[in-house]
């Protein structure tokens, strides 16, 4: 396997759509979302020198993430939380401090990258992106799922940026309204 090396620079171009469609999609809440995934980027930031390189950059920042929605629903105290918590948090490696940042992401954990799960998951998205207009679904799937650039996507749809990026906006209001309906 080759060794990836971060490149923090880089972080949300490359990664801040994906983290916030995964975020979204598990707290319903586009603000909340929104904080996770820059506290997912400054707990990256800060356990950097535990970075192995062993997992893809985007693999480690998610397991970050993960781990960023499980405390989240712990702090609300929250009946999911509570199952997550049991379910991703082992108390043998629990400390008084940071432990979430203080930990490396496992992106070979079975608890956490359950592909039943991944499975089910990915089949209600796709059922949601089809009950989507034909035009969003497409540009949601170019943008967010194949992660081709604003530029292409305007260009070969015609479209300005505004009009896309008004698109993938109420794109992801639908798909959290189907998912949260049809998902949680």
């Amino acid at each position: 396997m080759a060794v990836h090396q971060l490149q923090p620079d880089h972080w949300v171009d490359n990664y801040a759509d994906y983290l916030f469609n995964y975020a979204v999609a598990r707290v319903s809440n586009a603000e909340i979302a929104k904080d996770l995934v820059q506290e997912t980027f400054f707990a990256g930031l800060k356990s950097a020198k535990n970075y192995k390189g062993d997992a893809a950059e985007r693999t480690w920042l998610i397991a970050i993430l993960k781990r960023k929605v499980i405390d989240h629903y712990r702090k609300i105290n929250s009946k999911k939380g509570k199952a997550e918590v049991r379910m991703g948090y082992s108390s043998s490696s629990d400390s008084d401090g940071d432990w979430m940042e203080e930990r490396v992401a496992d992106p070979f954990s079975t608890l956490e990258n359950s592909p039943i799960e991944n499975e089910e998951l990915g089949m209600a998205i796709q059922e949601c992106i089809a009950k989507l207009p034909k035009k969003q679904a497409k540009v949601f799937t170019m943008k967010t799922i194949q992660g081709i650039s604003t530029e292409d996507i305007c260009n070969e749809l015609g479209i300005n940026p505004s009009n896309l990026w008004v698109m993938i906006h109420r794109s992801r209001t639908a798909l959290m309204g189907c998912l949260n309906q049809n998902w949680f």
